[in-house]
């Protein structure tokens, strides 16, 4: 059992007889009454987001995850497939499970799977991820690294904007937490 004063960011409890993962903790004093903790939590297998807020005298049962190493092979339908780098054992994510970490995933890409009894549940993607313009409009003469933005469709599908000088089929490096572009990458 976890106490409401050892829970961090990160971490899986089991509430209700579902997982969740912890995303913000805030602790409250109140006045004259007992002290409150407001959590914002998501269900490790659905991927939905609350908010619930409990007693801060509350237990919760602390849950462990496995982390894989693995390699994202190729999407068929609404199925991710994945093969763990260490046993090359294969484990397929259903699409809502993935949610947009799907707009930065490339062929070989590999990335952290936590599973919990066998059971894949959510990935981890690096911070950043070096991915190739597909279209975006051509730059003019005089264009500078100050000049402004432009959008830019990625080798994913998913859609950034670019500063003026960037090309189509230029390698961007992209951070997956905010999806803005950070850097040319020089190929």
């Amino acid at each position: 059992m976890i106490t409401p004063g050892e829970l961090r960011k990160g971490i899986a409890i089991e509430i209700d007889d579902q997982l969740w993962g912890v995303v913000e903790y805030e602790h409250i004093k109140m006045g004259r009454g007992g002290a409150l903790v407001r959590l914002k939590i998501r269900n490790l297998r659905s991927g939905s987001l609350t908010e619930r807020t409990f007693s801060a005298s509350e237990r919760f049962r602390r849950v462990f995850l496995d982390r894989r190493k693995v390699q994202f092979l190729y999407a068929d339908d609404d199925m991710y497939h994945f093969m763990d780098v260490e046993n090359f054992e294969q484990l397929a994510l259903p699409a809502d499970r993935i949610g947009e970490d799907k707009n930065y995933l490339t062929e070989n890409l590999v990335v952290d799977l936590s599973m919990y009894n066998d059971e894949p549940l959510t990935l981890d993607l690096p911070v950043t991820v070096d991915l190739r313009i597909d279209y975006t409009e051509p730059g003019f003469k005089g264009d500078t690294a100050t000049g402004g933005n432009k959008p830019a469709t990625l080798e994913t599908g998913v859609r950034i904007n670019v500063p003026l000088f960037v090309e189509t089929g230029d390698v961007v490096r992209v951070d997956t937490r905010t999806g803005q572009y950070l850097e040319r990458v020089k190929q």
